[in-house]
């Protein structure tokens, strides 16, 4: 089956593809993106797939995503505005963490998938972990040199796409979704 992503990151698509291996993930190809408003990473993706809906074909698929990280110690932030958060989510994250203890931090990823005939499945994958001191690795984008997931002693970075396709908050909501399509 096919699946259109409504977005242009091809971070994300590469992500989906290898979680999803048995779908053709494609980045749908619309004219425009919908405003990212909602007050919630569920909104943000319901948004981005009604919006691509409404410009796919009618027998695709079509999954809306939004993700970020939430900081325990700032009250859930950056959350919704990760990517937007500043020039350098990275920089600016350790910064307001230099003199913090509490470096707990979840990533989180809502995808919203509206069927052909307009139903939607909505899924959830989060990935706990904690904020390093500095950044480490060169795999992966965004936050992924400074979290450290549970368990781990290694950021998402260093682990590498290889072990992110299977462990990492887009991994898991995808394989949510596999089991909802069961």
């Amino acid at each position: 089956m096919r699946l259109l992503l409504a977005s242009r990151n091809e971070n994300k698509l590469r992500e989906l593809r290898a979680a999803l291996p048995e779908w053709e993930v494609e980045l749908l190809d619309a004219p425009d993106e919908p405003a990212e408003d909602g007050e919630t990473f569920l909104e943000n993706a319901r948004i981005k797939a009604r919006h691509g809906r409404a410009h796919a074909a009618q027998g695709d698929w079509v999954a809306g995503e939004d993700s970020g990280i939430e900081v325990d110690a700032l009250g859930g932030r950056p959350g919704v505005h990760s990517a937007r958060w500043a020039e350098d989510g990275v920089a600016r994250l350790l910064a307001e963490l230099e003199d913090v203890e509490d470096r707990r931090v979840r990533y989180v990823c809502e995808l919203v998938v509206v069927s052909p005939g307009g139903a939607e499945i909505a899924v959830r994958g989060e990935l706990e972990g904690a904020v390093a001191t500095a950044p480490r690795g060169d795999e992966g984008f965004g936050y992924d040199p400074i979290f450290l997931p549970l368990g781990e002693s290694r950021t998402v970075a260093e682990l590498g796409n290889g072990w992110k396709a299977q462990h990492s908050h887009r991994a898991r909501a995808a394989r949510a979704l596999a089991d909802a399509l069961a």
